[in-house]
């Protein structure tokens, strides 16, 4: 059941990723696509869970649960909120920073086995110096950027800010219950994604349309009004 739980949480984190990937491809709007990045890595780490849960962990699985969930999402997700207010020099940042830490989940040996179907604590499996202190730092200030970001801006837009703060406190719940187990940890993924997906809308200023047709149909209206108009 456990394992089913965090499929099913990586299915969602998933197509909410893959829905705000399209709607970058429509408007180009650069932080669209660095949370459509930050989902898609909610969703490997949730997929590394399920895997964990299901087969027992190992070294690899790991590694991707902790790429994903430890290294990525939460420095994404402030890449977007910077990107949201007009700070170009994150894109670059990110590629560099995304770039360290996939070498870092590869390269950095673990200091014990990982085995057995409870997720594992980086604490038993790595050093502080590189992998955690990176995922210290590379969290804190992500999330030290959505915060600020949002909240110096949530009279601008309050119901998006809202929800993306809403989202990134029940994320950081989801890490702090990780040791009762997949089930749990696939629920906070979840409603986490859901939120955080609600409050990228919104603070994009984008419509919600949840059917695949209407989704079609806007994107045909949007690009029939940027033309210019004949005769």
């Amino acid at each position: 059941m456990e394992a089913l739980l965090a499929f099913a949480a990586a299915l969602l984190a998933l197509r909410l990723a893959g829905d705000l990937l399209g709607r970058w491809r429509t408007r180009r709007a650069p932080q669209l696509a660095a949370w459509a990045a930050s989902l898609l890595a909610y969703a490997v780490a949730s997929a590394a869970l399920a895997w964990g849960a299901a087969a027992g962990w190992d070294e690899w699985a790991f590694r991707v649960y902790y790429l994903c969930g430890g290294l990525l999402t939460a420095p994404l997700l402030g890449v977007g909120s910077l990107l949201l207010s007009g700070r170009r020099w994150a894109a670059p940042v990110s590629f560099l920073y995304t770039g360290l830490a996939v070498g870092i989940a590869v390269a950095v040996p673990l200091t014990a086995p990982v085995t057995g179907t409870s997720i594992p604590e980086a604490q038993e499996h790595l050093e502080l110096w590189p992998a955690r202190l990176v995922a210290i730092l590379g969290n804190s200030l992500g999330t030290l950027a959505v915060v600020v970001i949002a909240l110096a801006t949530i009279r601008r837009r309050p119901v998006g800010n809202g929800l993306i703060l809403a989202g990134v406190a029940v994320a950081a719940a989801g890490s702090a219950v990780a040791g009762l187990g997949a089930a749990p940890t696939a629920g906070f993924i979840a409603a986490a994604a859901l939120l955080l997906y609600g409050g990228f809308l919104y603070s994009s200023g984008e419509r919600v349309l949840l059917s695949p047709s209407r989704r079609r149909a806007d994107r045909t209206a949007r690009r029939a009004a940027s033309r210019p108009s004949e005769g």
